[in-house]
This record gives structure tokens, sequence and C-alpha cells, in this order.
């Protein structure tokens, strides 16, 4: 899905909680990974298995601190990387993106996150939140199933969009903190509804392309 929203390119990776390891997509282009190709790692681990990404210490990192946490997305949206260079924090400019937190805040090291201090040092800044912009390092999601985090990430990537549109047409107005806390009210309700769109667009988009190359 992160491939076919063009949220990655070579690089990326979503992982999910399993008990006491996680379960993380390879060092691999999304668009080609396969059930049997996913990696299980200790949560406990000191060392990566063979196969995963660098970046796996980020999940790990994350996964020990927010026991909340089901599932970690890990992408470069192309408007992110404008945003993280340019701010301290992403502001919710409109309702969907309270479902991000209130505010984004921009990890402010682009260097990757292969060492665990490093990826400590991320976690900290993303903190209790549910999305997290890396400068110069695309972005981080969490949330407790795969779908939704990948769902944050579009719409992190859309808000993002957003941000840099507004700012390029004068001074912006961010939600009010009773704004905020309506529309947080609803995201139950409303997040896996956006999954569950982008999916389906997907696999609608699939169908198609495949039947051209049928005729």
């Amino acid at each position: 899905m992160l491939a076919a929203l063009e949220l990655v390119t070579a690089f990326g990776h979503v992982s999910a909680r399993a008990g006491d390891q996680l379960l993380i997509t390879p060092a691999a282009p999304l668009a080609g990974v396969r059930e049997t190709d996913l990696i299980f790692v200790p949560l406990d681990a000191t060392a990566l298995p063979p196969g995963a990404p660098g970046e796996s210490w980020l999940h790990l990192s994350v996964y020990a601190r927010r026991p909340d946490v089901g599932a970690i997305a890990r992408a470069q949206p192309p408007a992110a990387l404008p945003v993280a260079a340019v701010t301290t924090e992403l502001a919710p400019l409109h309702g969907q993106a309270c479902w991000l937190g209130r505010g984004v805040p921009v990890h402010d090291d682009a260097r990757l996150l292969r060492e665990r201090a490093l990826a400590d040092a991320a976690a900290e800044t993303l903190g209790g939140g549910a999305a997290l912009l890396l400068r110069g390092n695309g972005a981080a999601t969490t949330a407790t199933s795969p779908g939704l985090a990948v769902a944050r990430m579009w719409l992190l990537s859309a808000t993002c969009q957003a941000w840099l549109s507004a700012t390029a047409s004068g001074p912006i107005r961010t939600l009010t903190e009773t704004e905020i806390d309506a529309w947080q009210a609803v995201e139950g309700d409303l997040l896996p509804r956006l999954w569950r769109h982008l999916r389906d667009d997907a696999s609608s988009a699939d169908a198609g392309r495949n039947s051209d190359r049928s005729m």
C-alpha cells in the first residue's frame, strides 16, 4: 500500500508487534515484498537478524517505550522533506490532521537511524505522539495496526502538502485546542474508514491495471 500510494521508493518498512517479537518487512523495495519475506525480530534484540532493515532499531525503540503501539510505518512522503527542513513542528491546519496528534514534532537529526542510540533519540522526540517527521530522512507513523499506520502516513503526506500550500499563500491559521479536541473525539470511527478507502481504492486501481494488461 505504501508503494501504491507512492509514499516509498526503494526504501521504507512496516512492522507489527507480535508478542515478544516484532514482524517487519525486509530491507527491500516494498512493492515486491511478500508474506514469506517478513522477518521476526525479538523485542529485546541486541543485534538485528539477516535481512532486517537497519532502521529496525527505531521500531524496537518505539515498541519498548510505547505499549499502546501495535504497528509502525516508515516512509518518505515527498512533501515531508521540505516541511521538516523549515519547521520544528507541523501544526494541524485541517480536521483530519488532528489524527496525527496535536502537532507532529520534527526530529532534528538527519542521520540514518541504524544505531540504537540514534533510534532512541528519535523515539524520545516522538514521545507519546502518533507521527514523527525526520529532518532529511522522511517520516514515521504509529497505530494499533499496520493498516492504520499506513493511513496515518498518507494523512501525514497530505498534511505536509497542505502546510506547504498554506505557508506559500500567506500567514497560516492553525486549529484551536477546542477544534482539535472535537476532531480527535471521532478518530476511532473515521481513521479506520480512511484506511478502508485507501485500501479499496488501491485494489480497484490494481484491478484496472491488470485488466489493461490482459487486453
